[in-house]
């Protein structure tokens, strides 16, 4: 594992950052003495990350839906109150 003084890591954390992700984790040190590893986390579990659908076949949507209280919606843009 590569060491690196903290300027070096500022200057180049982004580069260094993309290496950890890649399983290329480094060390951040001061005056020579190591003090962060810094490593990519795993993975978030699937299920924490699924959002979009979640609720698929769940629920029904009306085929109205589009129109509900329209009449009412309508009445606020056309009335000269």
């Amino acid at each position: 594992m590569r060491t690196y003084n903290i300027h070096e890591a500022k200057t180049h954390l982004s580069r260094l950052i993309e290496q950890a992700l890649k399983g290329e984790g480094f060390l951040i040190a001061k005056a020579g003495k190591p003090l962060v590893k810094v490593t990519a986390l795993g993975k978030p579990e699937a299920s924490s990350t699924r959002r979009l659908g979640f609720m698929a076949g769940r629920m029904r949507v009306p085929d109205d839906f589009n129109r509900i209280g329209a009449d009412e919606v309508r009445k606020l843009f056309e009335d000269d109150a």
